[in-house]
């Protein structure tokens, strides 16, 4: 039998919330949509949410968005339920967490097992506008398995540093998830059309699954248009969309991904762009203090 693995991007929306329940009900009927998916992927930052559920919320500065660190213990414990309940691998978008290192936080990606077990990815890139939340970055990039594939976590935008996909996918990663969360349109476009590069120059799949929403107070609203990409090749789709959310709504979308499919394109296709890379990486030792801005 071929390798095939199916996923999903939960779309979430935002909104004004009277206390984590609210969120988790939100949450369990977003994943009751995606049964039948190995790997679910919620957005980056969802969990801003949880900011609208204290007392005078809209009055407080963007900076206090630190506070939803405070659901910490609720957030990893819902989810571990879940994946275990549902025997679905849960990418639980990004959430803020408390710096055990100084007094900031920390953009983390969670991975929820099965089997209780969880991955945490901390971003390594971290948006401008996030140091005015005290944010702090990472410095691991570290691939997991699900079903016989190896998938990597590139957070938004990360996903706009190329070299963070490319070492993915150099440590095996065959599909790059990126939880995102753009309050423009024009910083959703940044994101998307670099997911799209990224699944061209390293021949895998992306799912970009962005937050929506505009709870409003200091919240960013969220653009959003989830999506599951491919290279641009025979077999998938020619402008590498395999699935497309609604705009700026709660959604969700579903797709099996080929991987022997993917695998035979990295051999054989039109474009062996991942194979060139690394044809020629003799080339780009020649230019690596260039190439890293060193």
């Amino acid at each position: 039998m071929g390798t095939s693995l199916t996923v999903s991007a939960v779309q979430f929306e935002m909104r004004p919330l009277d206390g984590f329940d609210a969120f988790a009900r939100q949450v369990r009927a977003l994943l009751d949509r995606t049964d039948g998916s190995e790997l679910v992927v919620l957005p980056e930052l969802f969990t801003a949410a949880l900011f609208t559920a204290r007392p005078g919320w809209r009055d407080e500065p963007v900076s206090a968005l630190g506070r939803i660190a405070d659901h910490t213990d609720e957030y990893v414990a819902l989810f571990t339920e879940l994946a275990r309940a549902r025997d679905q691998v849960i990418v639980a978008g990004s959430h803020l967490v408390r710096d055990p290192d100084g007094d900031g936080v920390l953009n983390t990606a969670f991975v929820f097992f099965p089997d209780g077990s969880v991955v945490r990815h901390v971003k390594t890139h971290i948006f401008p506008a996030e140091a005015g939340w005290g944010t702090r970055e990472g410095d691991t990039l570290a691939p997991f398995t699900v079903g016989g594939v190896t998938v990597g976590v590139s957070v938004c935008y990360e996903t706009e540093i190329p070299e963070v996909s490319t070492v993915l996918a150099r440590r095996g990663a065959e599909l790059i998830v990126s939880p995102s969360y753009t309050f423009t349109e024009a910083g959703f476009w940044r994101v998307r059309h670099c997911a799209q590069a990224r699944a061209v120059e390293n021949q895998v799949y992306v799912v970009h699954c962005p937050t929506t929403g505009d709870p409003g107070g200091p919240l960013s609203p969220g653009w959003a248009r989830a999506s599951v990409l491919s290279p641009c090749d025979a077999g998938f789709a020619p402008d590498g969309i395999l699935a497309e959310a609604a705009t700026n709504v709660e959604d969700v979308v579903t797709v099996r991904l080929d991987l022997d499919l993917l695998r035979e394109n990295r051999r054989t296709g039109a474009a062996t762009t991942d194979t060139d890379r690394r044809r020629r990486a003799g080339l780009y030792r020649r230019y690596a203090a260039d190439l890293l801005l060193g």
